[in-house]
């Protein structure tokens, strides 16, 4: 599977993920500081997966309607980046195939994807 990382995405993540076997570009190696309407379109030309924690991309997905192949937002407050990276790829593991064209929220001990949304 493949997975365009925002900058917002501890870098332990990326590099776990990358370790689990992913396919993971992350923006803070290509291009920081672009604006997320361009990570959001980077991902779709990519068809890769979106992972941030940055809520923002919620607005930019339901609000402002913007086309998306999935995006996984990461709300695990209070975790260190270790534990983060070990939860996040867990919860691929188990959910990874079901992520594509679904908006998915990650919490401590709980995963929930909506799929309604789907457009791209």
């Amino acid at each position: 599977m493949t997975f365009l990382a925002d900058e917002s995405v501890d870098r332990q993540i990326v590099e776990r993920l990358r370790l689990d076997g992913h396919l993971v570009a992350y923006v803070a190696e290509m291009s920081p500081g672009i604006m997320d309407e361009t990570v959001l379109t980077e991902s779709r030309i990519s068809e890769s997966v979106l992972i941030t924690a940055d809520k923002d991309f919620g607005e930019l997905v339901f609000r402002q309607r913007q086309a998306s192949t999935g995006v996984l937002l990461i709300r695990l407050w209070g975790l260190g980046p270790a534990m983060k990276a070990a939860v996040v790829s867990e919860s691929i593991q188990e959910h990874g195939q079901e992520l594509a064209g679904a908006f998915a929220v990650l919490s401590p001990g709980n995963i929930r994807i909506r799929r309604e949304f789907r457009r791209n």
